[in-house]
């Protein structure tokens, strides 16, 4: 499964950046989708994600302010993020798990919040 990620790029704190996520294969054989990201010096950590019902997780950090949403005409994932900080700066992945507990992984795209 190849994940497409797109959106990333460098903006001021407090504004709006949205990524977009287009698996190759058709988005209903993923039982989640999602986004991660590792900031240098850091983990991985698990951002945000949603079940192919709509069921939403985010980590605390970003509650209020991010939005992960699934469009399953277009065969999308989305991550609307708002009231961007510095501490956000991070390359973002898109994961997507199939119902063998899969994970697919997209290359990453880079976020850059400067203060």
């Amino acid at each position: 499964v190849q994940l497409q990620a797109s959106g990333g790029g460098l903006v001021q704190a407090g504004g709006s950046l949205r990524l977009s996520c287009s698996p190759s294969e058709r988005i209903f054989r993923f039982i989640r989708m999602g986004w991660y990201r590792q900031a240098p010096g850091n983990q991985r950590e698990m951002v945000a994600t949603i079940s192919n019902g709509g069921i939403t997780h985010y980590v605390d950090s970003v509650k209020g302010r991010f939005t992960i949403s699934r469009d399953n005409a277009n065969e999308t994932v989305q991550l609307q993020m708002s009231s961007l900080k510095p501490e956000d700066t991070a390359v973002y992945y898109c994961n997507a798990r199939n119902d063998k507990l899969m994970d697919s992984w997209g290359k990453g795209t880079l976020v850059t919040v400067s203060s």
